[in-house]
């Protein structure tokens, strides 16, 4: 039941005072026609009427009667001139609330602009600039190194002493101290003896 109450008030808020001024406007509009049907409607009836008192010889009161009829004429043509009014009048608020609306859309894209113009300042651009042109020279300068474009002898020299540099020092340490080796046996070795000569003594045996 809340939620209902609520909203209807939203769609009561909804309501800006251009729109009640419309509103009314264009109900004055339709009163000023509704007049207007009446003031035709009689000015018909009132013409046959002074066409009767004319025939029936009654001049001065079918001139009385024509007199009001032109009276009337002239409000008629008043009130054209009111509706005329009144519609332009709508127009013109109707156009004003929509450039209302632009301005404010404009308002809030160029409050987005200056937030954005803040975090992208034109320094910070800059900067991104150079530094990502720095990059990218850095890297070609790198590039050319690796193919060897621009090296002279003294760098070739150079990156061979670095790189004999590094092999050295991930290769195991060499020990200063002198290494015992065992001595060589100076008595001959006997010849290891024939395998026949080896099968008659193990015969003879048996």
């Amino acid at each position: 039941m809340g939620s209902l109450f609520s909203k209807k008030k939203k769609e009561e808020s909804r309501i800006t005072e251009q729109d009640k001024a419309i509103l009314q406007l264009k109900q004055q509009r339709d009163k000023l026609r509704q007049y207007q049907k009446k003031i035709q409607a009689n000015l018909e009836r009132e013409r046959e009427v002074a066409k009767r008192l004319l025939k029936d010889g009654k001049k001065e009161k079918a001139k009385l009667l024509l007199k009001k009829k032109r009276y009337q004429e002239n409000m008629l043509q008043k009130t054209d001139n009111q509706i005329d009014q009144v519609e332009k009048m709508v127009d013109d608020i109707e156009f004003a609330s929509i450039e209302m609306k632009v301005v404010e859309g404009l308002k809030k894209g160029n409050d987005c602009l200056k937030e954005m113009h803040k975090i992208l300042s034109l320094e910070n651009v800059e900067k991104i600039l150079d530094e990502t042109q720095e990059a990218v020279e850095y890297q070609r300068e790198i590039d050319d190194l690796l193919a060897g474009g621009i090296l002279t002898d003294e760098d070739e020299e150079a990156v061979l002493a670095e790189l004999d540099e590094i092999t050295k020092a991930d290769l195991p340490a060499v020990p200063d101290e002198d290494v015992s080796l065992p001595e060589v046996p100076r008595d001959r070795i006997p010849e290891a003896e024939a395998p026949k000569e080896r099968q008659r003594e193990l015969v003879a045996a048996s």
